[in-house]
């Protein structure tokens, strides 16, 4: 089975830069990203290349070169369903606020809202290809949408899960470890899994490209954020610990890293991770494992989601501590506000939580990021319902300048590890703060005995 047209249910994160690497590659396939949001679509179309909802470093390039060509962004839905052979569904999976699951299980409406509106314009057989980050068994209930309620069509279900880590999405798009297909054991099946690893081997290595079950294959997203967030939560851990015993976190994990068996990556101590997947995939895993009855295995799991939140409030706590134990009125400046470099993606960003605490310490917070807007920090605090938007917008302000964020503060707080946050002159930052001034690096990426020689209290984590 030959692909000649690919439609994208959804524009964000994920379905925006997958799409466009395929066109990219796949010149003679053309690939079209619907999304019932028009102000994105429109941005995904803007003239200035630079206007694109996404920051990633490289996309711009690449949506440059396959945009109008054989990639086409629009929000005709039913079209772009209608014309394809193969439809990615790439649309939000957010744990469930409501109902049964509350607080952990993956809400599916809207990938049910896809499911039925492909069932319902679907003329032709189409293959499905499930991108976001599901549930197991997700690709049943699907199926079973498709089937009973479809016009006489025969659909096949894939599962074919991204793994991007923001900041490098590209890279990882161009140069992925591995790309995983999951399908159905059956002739059908084998044809469906056939036709996705062909569009991928235009690129991508075959011996890269592993293809398994259904069940697997969505399990293996799930296994793989939650081995990563572990990670992260068992060096936290230990940062703690070492501040007790006059240990280093960096000299610590430098230690195990060299181990082969463990490696050096994601044993970096910072204030916690964020991101839309870690969490969410880890909760949505504890919901699984505890509707089958695994009460021990959904508690291991929780255990990284608790550290982490922990890691977060002993961070805020530290800054009330060390500023003789009240912020009230004192301005904290926020170096970073997006939950890693290289991107403007602020979901569950370790920023906004800690500066949650901070304000209901009563404190003052300037912020700024590279590509973060005022708009986006406002609406990650308001999100959180904690008190009224005005309050929010009376306390916090967003600067275009981080000398002039700085300017007055009691502290700096880093919180996304920027790398033009090392280059800054640390001096004239110094000498236009209050003092004595203290810098508390969330991140451990600035040079603590260079501050400490200009004057700084100098706070890292795990040290």
């Amino acid at each position: 089975m030959v692909i000649r047209n690919i439609c994208c249910i959804g524009a964000g994160y994920v379905g925006g830069p997958t799409m466009a690497v395929i066109a990219y590659k796949c010149s003679d396939i053309k690939v079209t990203v619907v999304d019932v949001d028009e102000t994105r679509i429109k941005a995904w179309n803007d003239e200035d290349i630079s206007n694109i909802p996404i920051y990633e470093p490289g996309l711009e390039d690449i949506v440059a070169e396959a945009r109008g060509r054989n990639l086409f962004f629009s929000t005709d839905v039913e079209k772009a369903i209608d014309e394809a052979e193969m439809i990615f569904i790439s649309v939000n999976t957010p744990t469930k606020t409501y109902g049964l699951g509350k607080g952990k299980a993956a809400d599916l409406k809207y990938i049910e809202l896809c499911a039925r509106q492909i069932a319902s314009v679907a003329k032709t057989d189409k293959i499905v290809v499930e991108k976001s980050t599901l549930p197991v068994r997700t690709a049943e209930a699907i199926k079973s949408i498709l089937d009973n309620t479809g016009n006489g069509v025969k659909f096949q279900i894939l599962s074919n899960p991204e793994f991007l880590a923001e900041g490098t999405a590209v890279q990882d798009l161009l140069n992925p470890d591995r790309v995983l297909i999951g399908g159905e054991a059956d002739e059908d099946g084998y044809v469906a899994i056939s036709a996705l690893v062909d569009v991928y081997a235009n690129w991508v290595n075959r011996e890269k490209i592993l293809t398994t079950n259904v069940w697997s294959s969505e399990l293996s997203k799930l296994t793989a954020n939650a081995f990563l967030a572990q990670r992260v939560s068992s060096i936290n851990a230990m940062s703690e610990l070492c501040e007790q015993t006059g240990a280093d976190v960096n000299e610590v994990a430098k230690a195990i890293g060299m181990d082969s068996r463990i490696g050096s990556k994601f044993l970096k101590a910072s204030v916690g991770f964020g991101g839309s997947c870690f969490q969410k995939d880890i909760l949505n895993l504890v919901y699984i494992a505890k509707s089958y009855g695994l009460n021990e295995v959904a508690d291991y799991w929780e255990q990284v989601i608790k550290m982490n939140d922990h890691q977060k409030r002993r961070f805020a706590s530290n800054i009330v501590k060390t500023l003789y134990n009240t912020v009230s009125g004192k301005k904290i400046v926020f170096l970073g506000w997006a939950f890693k470099k290289d991107t403007n993606d602020t979901r569950e960003s370790a920023a906004i939580y800690v500066a949650d605490d901070l304000l209901n310490e009563e404190a003052n917070i300037a912020v700024y990021d590279p590509k973060v807007s005022e708009q986006k920090v406002l609406a990650d605090l308001n999100y959180l319902g904690t008190r009224s938007s005005e309050v929010n917008e009376e306390r916090v302000i967003v600067s275009e300048d981080p000398y002039e964020a700085c300017k007055d503060a009691y502290a700096v707080a880093v919180l996304t590890e920027w790398d033009e946050f090392k280059t800054y002159d640390w001096r004239r930052i110094y000498d236009n703060m209050k003092k004595p001034a203290f810098v508390f690096d969330g991140r451990n990426i600035l040079d603590g005995e260079e501050l400490r020689r200009i004057g700084f209290v100098f706070k890292s984590v795990g040290v």
